[in-house]
């Protein structure tokens, strides 16, 4: 109940237990055994900022705390309470205004996130992987980066991751080594996570948390409240998801310094899954978020069994305690109800670890900030009850919660736009038309090439038959004219021999005419044949 400007939390007999709002954002704690009254505790605060006009985020571990959109019932139980706090006079059931919120997208509105906005680091941790697979997650998304590449959603990633397998040796020099072993076992915890709901989480519209710091028509601050009781069956997923959202308030928000009030409170339930088996690294972000935060007007209430759960670290900063009862039944129990006790400034009216083990439920040891910052002794106090609903709403109640709230027409419809999936695919697609055009061309080619050698070769054997036929020619040729060669000379050599033989014969009938002429000669006179021998002669 926010009462005379303060957060009333309950009652120390006559005293009122309040925190004072501009010292709540030095963060707190609500722990106890299971059934000693966290929850109603929760309820209480949550309402008592509300009222003060302050935002707050919240998850329902088990289905009760989306009560707060209805008003509480005036029970006997009731009555009796209201009557011993002494708030009959101011005292009014009424509900709160209530943003109902649901990874899953079934019992409140779908809560987004994109790939890209968890990062690496929490997404190494939400998928369990090594030190090695983080570091190729971390190259992957700074290929994805340098590429303009949009990580939305899961697919995107396996596409991205798929892509970056099989090109692995075009990156080795600009980006290190990357296996396909670790590839394969980062695609692996990806399905895992798909599995786990994972393909619901990631998507647009992503989550934009100054839509958290809302207040109604009255002033007062939007209870935000997460359905989580499927999502708590997946412990890294619930703590990776809420660091995710303490994160993102950090980065977002601006310095706010000492403010009268919070800007928004943020209640973590089951905060042990936040820590349980975090790295080193994990460990260092969420105590650099939690010291840092409250700089921004951020105030950090973890809810959990036993203030062990948290490391020192983190426990260090938590101002503001709220401690319900705690059972030792083991050695181990006895050493953490005393570290329990050990943490608080002693009251001398009673030993803490004492009252710590008797506190019926709804009681607590409660130790605040005061006005200087300076924690408070410890103090037992009675919790005050709520004013809306303490149980489960019904599923109409619920869906009409969620169709009334102004926040169903930005979330409730999923967008898919273009991002990496869509444009390693274009990508696929024309890398193979590309190698399909390229075989089809070395296929013309190559049928080409075989075209051309078949045409040589025949071009070789008609060139061979055509030398054939022209050496067979040329041959023919040469033996006709080698005959005609011979039967002329034949014939020139007859010719010549019957030339030669007429001449012979000329001659010797010359030489026998001569003859016969000398002896006519000798016979008519000398004058006379010597006139006939100068005319044969002149022949």
């Amino acid at each position: 109940m926010y009462h005379e400007n303060l957060i009333w939390i309950g009652q120390s007999g006559e005293e009122k237990i309040c925190i004072v709002p501009k010292m709540a954002n030095r963060h707190g704690l609500i722990a106890g055994a299971t059934g000693t009254g966290k929850t109603i505790t929760l309820k209480v605060l949550a309402e008592s900022f509300s009222d003060a006009g302050v935002p707050v985020f919240l998850s329902d571990a088990k289905g009760d705390l989306a009560g707060m959109c209805q008003p509480g019932e005036n029970t006997e139980d009731m009555q009796k309470r209201i009557l011993k706090f002494g708030l009959t006079d101011i005292w009014s059931y009424h509900a709160y205004p209530t943003s109902l919120w649901d990874v899953y997208g079934k019992e409140g509105h779908p809560l987004r996130t994109t790939i890209s906005e968890m990062g690496p680091l929490l997404l190494g941790k939400l998928m369990g992987l090594n030190d090695t697979q983080e570091d190729v997650l971390t190259i992957v998304f700074r290929i994805a980066d340098d590429a303009g590449l949009l990580l939305l959603d899961i697919k995107d990633l396996r596409s991205m991751l798929t892509y970056v397998g099989d090109h692995a040796a075009d990156y080795v020099t600009s980006y290190g080594n990357i296996t396909k072993q670790s590839v394969g076992a980062i695609v692996r915890a990806l399905i895992n996570l798909e599995d786990q709901g994972g393909d619901q989480f990631f998507g647009e519209p992503a989550l934009n948390v100054m839509d958290w710091f809302r207040t109604d028509e009255n002033g007062r601050g939007y209870i935000n409240v997460l359905a989580a009781d499927k999502l708590m069956n997946y412990p890294d997923m619930y703590g990776t998801f809420m660091l995710w959202m303490m994160s993102e308030l950090f980065e977002i928000l601006p310095e706010a310094g000492d403010a009268e009030k919070p800007k928004m409170v943020f209640f973590f339930d089951e905060a042990h899954m936040l820590f349980d088996n975090a790295s080193p690294e994990l460990l260092q972000k969420i105590t650099q978020v939690v010291k840092l935060i409250r700089s921004k007007g951020v105030g950090i209430y973890f809810i959990t069994q036993n203030p062990s759960d948290i490391p020192d670290d983190v426990l260090g900063q938590l101002g503001n305690r709220i401690q319900h009862a705690l059972r030792a039944y083991t050695p181990k129990e006895q050493k953490a109800l005393k570290a329990a006790a050990e943490s608080f400034r002693e009251n001398p009216e009673f030993k803490t670890v004492d009252v710590l083990q008797e506190l019926g439920i709804g009681e607590a040891l409660v130790s605040v900030l005061d006005e200087e910052g300076r924690p408070s002794i410890v103090k037992q106090s009675k919790i005050l009850c709520p004013q809306s609903r303490m149980g489960a709403i019904t599923e109409e109640e619920r869906q009409a919660a969620i169709a009334a709230d102004t926040m169903a027409a930005k979330y409730d419809q999923s967008v898919d736009r273009d991002s990496a999936y869509e444009f390693l695919n274009r990508k696929a697609v024309e890398e193979q038309q590309a190698q399909q055009l390229a075989q089809q061309k070395a296929e013309q080619e190559a049928a080409e090439a075989e075209a051309a050698k078949i045409k040589a070769k025949q071009e070789a054997e008609q060139a061979k038959i055509q030398a054939k036929l022209e050496a067979d020619e040329a041959k023919a040729r040469a033996k006709a004219e080698a005959a005609m060669a011979r039967e002329q000379a034949k014939a020139e050599a007859a010719a010549a021999k019957e030339a030669a033989r007429i001449a012979k014969e000329k001659e010797k009938t010359r030489k026998e005419m001569m003859k016969t002429m000398g002896r006519v000669a000798n016979n008519m006179g000398n004058t006379l044949v010597r006139g006939l021998l100068k005319n044969l002669r002149k022949r």
